[in-house]
């Protein structure tokens, strides 16, 4: 039997970059610059869209505002003006054209209404014509400890389960409060993981009573890492979501949708070897900054 291929990738970027105003009154917040490890200077955005060409993918959608289209359309669809080519090293030539076929495989849609993380994920419900996909936050970077990439780890564990599979982390108590955790059984120890249930942000006392896992200590939990595996099944819990309005603070959230699907169609988790890098708080940008190129 033949197993089922990851072809698409999905990557939510329609924000509003609120929490690193005012930088953002002038620049999508994709487009911040970070250096990778060959000391190149390029934007977040990129450095996603690598990250999941990795895992094999052959076609990502990003999510944006419309008002944003020109900037992306740029970026990934157009060459330099030629003053600047000129001036470019043989050597960024060559970026450029490979900037050019990575343009190829990438799709823009349109978010409409910014109502959220879930809502932004929805939006490509046609395009991804009811094939499993590869989902990204769109302010994470990733970093694998081994010669697997983060993206392509989660592939390969697709490919032998054919289950929905999400990237796991571990982190303390302190940053709950900006993570969705989840609670589980292991199948294979400090590894893979039958995922039971999902919490957004939970409180240090839910998280302690309730998503607490086995081996951890007392004061560290499993949270997502930021990358997904996940069916076309996840459009119809997130489209009653958004059907019957059901919003956490004010939007509609991934989260959710995630437990629903775990308890009607099963969810493993896979702790990821590797690192994720948030840019979306300017603390964690600074820190991305100095990190990123390290690993």
């Amino acid at each position: 039997m033949s197993k089922t291929v990851v072809k698409k990738g999905i990557i939510p970027a329609a924000g509003w970059g609120t929490r690193l105003f005012p930088a953002t009154k002038v620049l999508k917040k994709e487009f911040f610059p970070i250096i990778d490890q060959d000391g190149r200077a390029k934007p977040i955005i990129l450095a996603i869209v690598e990250e999941l060409l990795s895992a094999g993918l052959e076609e990502i959608a990003i999510i944006i505002q419309k008002s944003a289209q020109p900037l992306f359309e740029n970026f990934f669809k157009t060459l330099p003006q030629p003053e600047l080519y000129a001036k470019l090293s043989p050597e960024n030539r060559d970026y450029c054209d490979y900037l050019q076929e990575i343009g190829k495989k990438i799709t823009f849609i349109i978010q409409e209404q910014q109502e959220g993380y879930g809502h932004a994920v929805y939006c490509a419900k046609d395009w991804i014509n009811n094939q499993p996909f590869l989902l990204s936050l769109g302010d994470h970077v990733y970093r694998s400890e081994t010669e697997i990439s983060c993206s392509k780890q989660l592939v390969e564990l697709y490919q032998k389960v054919e289950k929905n599979v999400v990237g796991l982390t571990v982190i303390s108590a302190e940053i709950l409060h900006k993570s969705g955790v989840v609670s589980g059984n292991w199948q294979e120890k400090n590894s893979v993981l039958t995922i039971k249930k999902t919490w957004e942000k939970p409180t240090r006392e839910e998280a302690r009573s309730q998503l607490h896992i086995e081996t951890l200590p007392e004061n560290q939990f499993l949270a997502l890492f930021g990358l997904y595996i996940l069916s076309p099944k996840i459009f119809d819990y997130l489209g009653q979501e958004i059907q019957n309005n059901c919003r956490y603070r004010g939007e509609f959230q991934l989260t959710t949708a995630l437990d629903q699907l775990c308890q009607n169609d099963g969810l493993i988790g896979y702790v990821v070897r590797g690192n994720y890098f948030d840019t979306g708080m300017p603390e964690f940008y600074r820190k991305t900054l100095i990190e990123f190129s390290k690993f």
